[in-house]
């Protein structure tokens, strides 16, 4: 054992600490796609939500009241997850749809040379490419995807996720510690119109929040993405049933969580609350005490040196991320570390506007507000209207709101300020901006220059006025029908409008011409 240990010190540096590898636990890390779990968990007193499972891993473990990502989209929240790192830290990961950066370890890379047999089932990193950079699969892992079946909604994936993690530990050499990554595609859109209704649920029960239109529709939408979350909580059930066979659950760090929020206009891709609050319970067996409610404000990066630690390892000198080892191994409640605040930004998510230019936002988030900064309050956070807001996921609620018009389409879908400032006591859905109020001055400009002072030291690029590589990075995804020739249009029309202030200057501003010929 110490010949094996001080080899794998040799070999992989810093990242190895000498450990008893008997006593490592599992790792089973299982992320919802598009729940916004900070309130939509029975556990967390939703009362149209009903999560069972994950009830039973926050009871049996500890629930976090206040755990966040710090880019509410897709592949930039995994990427964070992966590498322990904010996505302003990350070069090209900072995009969704963009390109997995070389140069940066992920965790699961490094539990594996450091002798954990790993794999994924489901959604790992994406969407984007991640073989530009030499990568030949996955950043979370080999995948084990081949067990499917039927699936109750046309819009519930087939995976199984269950039975393709009992596939993985089958074929794991069984003197090896594993971790197994299991993404859940739902909730994700689209969903199957009015399921939510069709299983029994009712419009009365939903609580619509501020800052979507109280109507049929909406409530009906909202409903078919419970019943999703409720399918992702039952297939984390039965995964449980399978560590519970496979005689594994006691010595398994099981920590369910989701990439961001729901994807509903205001929400998902958006810097507000919603959107980047998490649902987040950790379960350990007699590992950590249970039965605790944690109160400090954690982030997706800290999963990584988290792991790392469990594992016996030394924090990789890349993260940026604090391991959440002795918040689990305490046997308190409400604040342990007093970890108050948090940074949220982003870049370009989707696609929706000119030469696919991105909507940079930096925020800050303590206990008491949400200070928000848009860069370029002059550009449409939720994409060119020609485009059809393309940053916002189609959805019936989506339509409703193009429909209505007024308030909730200028909240959804129109312009912003430059600075959004959020009392969250009495506004957690974030629709009363306090920015221009002088009662309020004073907080803006504290919060302000805290956040810029925080992100300076993270050396992040927006601040710095290096963020050039920022605007340059490229989109990967598939593009909707029509976008060339709307692109066509909108730089004819930039011409246009060059062209109309040249003919308008007066004669004094025009350049000189040349003589006429005679």
């Amino acid at each position: 054992m110490t010949r094996l240990l001080t080899l794998l010190t040799l070999i992989l540096g810093s990242s190895v600490e000498a450990a008893d590898t008997t006593s490592r636990p599992n790792i089973l890390f299982v992320i919802f796609d598009d729940w916004g779990g900070s309130r939509h968990s029975s556990i967390a007193g939703c009362n149209w939500i009903k999560t069972p499972h994950f009830d039973r891993v926050a009871r049996e473990g500890v629930l976090f009241s206040n755990a966040f990502t710090s880019n509410p989209k897709c592949s930039p929240c995994r990427a964070s997850i992966l590498t322990g790192r904010n996505t302003w830290q990350l070069r090209e990961a900072v995009s969704h749809n963009g390109r997995f950066p070389s140069g940066f370890e992920t965790y699961p890379d490094l539990l594996e040379q450091a002798g954990y047999a790993i794999g994924f089932t489901g959604k790992g990193w994406g969407p984007g490419d991640f073989q530009t950079s030499g990568r030949t699969r996955n950043p979370v892992g080999p995948s084990f995807d081949k067990a499917t079946l039927v699936a109750p909604t046309t819009g519930i994936h087939n995976k199984d996720y269950a039975t393709n993690l009992a596939n993985f530990l089958k074929q794991r050499p069984q003197d090896k510690p594993f971790s197994f990554w299991i993404g859940f595609h739902e909730p994700h859109r689209n969903y199957e119109w009015n399921s939510g209704v069709k299983s029994g649920k009712t419009l009365e029960s939903v609580v619509v929040p501020e800052y979507l239109p109280d109507t049929e529709i909406v409530r009906r939408d909202l409903l078919d993405y419970a019943l999703e979350v409720e399918w992702g909580d039952a297939q984390l059930g039965k995964s449980l049933s399978v560590l519970e066979a496979a005689g594994e659950l006691e010595n398994t760090v099981i920590v369910v969580t989701s990439d961001h929020g729901m994807p509903f206009p205001y929400v998902k891709g958006q810097i507000h609350d919603d959107a980047f609050h998490l649902p987040l319970a950790i379960r350990w067996g007699a590992g950590i005490p249970a039965g605790r409610v944690v109160e400090d404000f954690v982030n997706v990066r800290d999963f990584a040196p988290t792991f790392l630690e469990l594992a016996g390892l030394a924090p990789h000198k890349q993260m940026t991320g604090r391991s959440l080892a002795k918040i689990l191994r305490s046997k308190e409640s409400g604040w342990v570390e007093n970890r108050d605040v948090m940074l949220i930004g982003k870049e370009r998510h989707d696609i929706g506007r000119v030469h696919d230019q991105g909507y940079p936002v930096r925020a800050i988030r303590t206990k008491d507000y949400l200070y928000v900064h848009n860069f370029h309050p002059e550009r449409w956070p939720a994409g060119d209207p020609e485009t059809d807001f393309g940053n916002v996921d189609g959805s019936p609620t989506k339509e409703a709101i193009k429909a209505l018009g007024g308030y909730y389409f200028d909240l959804s879908l129109g312009k912003r300020l430059p600075d959004e400032l959020y009392r969250l006591s009495d506004d957690p859905d974030c629709v009363h901006n306090l920015a221009n109020e002088l009662a309020f001055h004073e907080t803006l400009q504290a919060l302000r220059n805290q956040m810029v002072q925080l992100l300076q030291s993270e050396e992040d690029p927006r601040v710095l006025g290096t963020f050039q590589d920022f605007d340059r990075y490229q989109y990967v995804g598939a593009r909707g029908k029509g976008y060339e020739t709307w692109l066509r249009r909108q730089e004819e029309t930039v011409l246009k409008s060059l062209q109309d202030k040249l003919d308008n200057r007066s004669s004094a501003d025009r350049p000189p011409q040349p003589a006429a010929a005679k």
